[in-house]
C-alpha cells in the first residue's frame, strides 16, 4: 500500500470516521463549542479513550481469546482512565493554546486526545509497577491492582502490557505524521529517565537505612527530577510542541520552566503524603514507613537539634504505626508545615517570574495553565 493512501474499508479510518461524524456540532464551528468547558474537554477525551480500548482489544498482531480479551479490558478499565487525567488532557489544552485559542478540527482533538492517552498509558504502567516495587495498599482510592484477588504478581506483566499499547497507538495513528519519529524518541527518552529516577529513589533508601544524614537537598532534587517532572510536566507540553511542528531543540527554557514546576509538584506530593487527607489524596501515604528520601525528613534534618535527630533514626522508616507517630509529631514541633508554606511561596513567585520572561505569549500561557492546576492543590 503507497503511504499516504486510505481506503474506505480500513478498520483505522471507520473508526476515525465514527468518531469524527459522533462529535459533529451543526450549530457552531467544528469544536469551538464542545471543547469550551473542561467538561467538554475530558467528555471527548474519555470518547477517545474508548476508540482507543476497542482498537487495542482488536489488534490483529494478537490472537485474544474471550478471556484475555476481557483480562486487558478489565486491566485497562481498573488502572488507565481513573486518575485525574491532568497530564493527558494538558496535550490537547496546550495544544489549543499554542494555536492562540483558535477552534481545532476533528482531527487535531483526537490526535492530541491519543497523545494525552499514551502519557496516562504511561503513568499507569509506572503507577502498577511502582505500586508493587512499595509494596502500597491503595491507589486513587481503590486497592492497588496488584493487590486484588487472583491479580498479584500478574501486574507486572500487566504494567509491561500498558507500555506496549503506546507503542501500538503511536503507530496507528502518527506513523505517517512528519514527527513520528521525534515523539517515539521522546517517550522512550521520558520512560530511559523515568526509570532511572525511580532507581534512584529505590537504591536512595539502602543508603539511608545505613545513614539518614546522607538524605539532602540536592539528592532529592535529583530523583524529583528524574523521576516526576519529565514524565508529568515536560512530555505534555513536549507532545503539543511536536504536534504544533515545533523542534523541541529550541524550547530548552520552556523544559528548564516544566522541570521547576516538576519539583515543586513533587514537595507538594511529598507534604501531602504525611499532612493530606487519604479520603482527598485518594492513597494512604508510606513515605515514613518506606524510609523514602522525601522533602519532609530532609527539611527536618536540617532544622532538628542533636534530640530530634535521634527520634528520627529510631523511628524513621519502621513499619509501625506507633514509630509513624513519633515521626509526625517530630515534624509538626519543627513547624514543617509552615516551612512548607513558605516554600511554596517562594517557589510560585520564582517560576512565575520565570514564565514572564519567555518571549511567546502562547508558550506563556500553556506554562500558566500547568502552575495554575498545582497552585495551593490539595490532592
Amino acid at each position: 500500500m503507497a503511504r499516504g493512501v486510505v481506503f474506505a474499508g480500513d478498520t483505522k479510518t471507520k473508526r476515525r470516521i465514527r468518531f469524527l461524524t459522533q462529535h459533529t456540532v451543526t450549530h457552531s464551528p467544528p469544536l469551538l463549542r464542545p471543547l469550551s468547558t473542561m467538561a467538554d474537554l475530558k467528555s471527548k477525551f474519555l470518547q477517545v479513550y474508548s476508540v482507543l480500548k476497542s482498537e487495542l482489544l482488536n489488534d490483529p498482531n494478537f490472537e485474544f481469546t474471550d478471556d484475555s480479551r476481557q483480562w486487558i479490558e478489565r486491566m485497562l478499565d481498573y488502572n488507565v482512565p481513573g486518575g485525574k487525567l491532568n497530564r493527558g488532557l494538558s496535550v490537547v489544552e496546550s495544544y489549543k493554546l499554542l494555536k492562540s485559542g483558535k477552534e481545532l478540527t476533528d482531527e487535531e482533538v483526537f490526535l492530541a486526545c491519543s497523545l494525552g492517552w499514551c502519557i496516562e498509558w504511561l503513568q499507569s504502567y509506572f503507577l502498577v509497577l511502582d505500586d508493587i516495587m512499595d509494596g502500597s495498599h491503595t491507589r486513587r482510592g481503590q486497592p492497588c491492582w496488584f493487590r486484588l484477588p487472583k491479580i498479584g504478581m500478574i501486574a507486572m506483566n500487566d504494567g509491561i502490557i500498558l507500555r506496549t499499547h503506546i507503542s501500538r497507538i503511536l503507530k496507528r495513528h502518527f506513523k505517517e505524521k512528519p514527527y513520528y519519529v521525534d515523539l517515539v524518541d521522546l517517550f522512550n527518552e521520558v520512560e530511559f529517565q523515568t526509570a532511572h529516577g525511580q532507581m534512584i529513589d529505590l537504591i536512595t533508601t539502602l543508603v539511608g537505612e545505613k545513614d539518614l544524614l546522607k538524605y539532602s537537598l540536592p539528592l532529592h532534587r535529583r530523583i524529583v527530577q528524574y523521576k516526576t517532572a519529565y514524565y508529568s510536566f515536560y512530555l505534555p507540553v513536549a507532545c503539543a510542541l511536536l504536534m504544533f511542528g515545533e523542534n523541541l531543540d529550541n524550547h530548552v527554557a520552556v523544559k528548564d520552566v516544566l522541570i521547576e514546576m516538576g519539583t515543586y509538584f513533587q514537595v507538594q506530593d511529598d507534604y501531602l503524603d504525611c499532612f493530606g487527607d487519604p479520603e482527598v489524596i485518594g492513597k494512604i501515604g508510606t513515605d515514613i514507613e518506606d524510609f523514602k528520601c522525601s522533602w519532609l525528613v530532609v527539611k527536618a534534618l536540617e532544622l532538628c537539634n542533636e534530640d530530634q535527630k535521634l527520634t528520627l533514626y529510631e523511628n524513621y522508616g519502621k513499619d509501625d504505626p506507633a514509630a509513624v507517630a513519633k515521626v509526625k509529631d517530630l515534624y509538626k514541633a519543627l513547624k514543617l508545615q509552615d516551612v512548607y508554606l513558605e516554600y511554596e511561596s517562594t517557589s510560585y513567585e520564582k517560576i512565575t517570574n520565570s514564565i514572564e520572561a519567555h518571549p511567546s505569549r502562547e508558550v506563556q500561557a500553556v506554562l500558566k495553565s500547568f502552575l495554575a492546576k498545582i497552585y495551593k492543590r490539595q490532592k
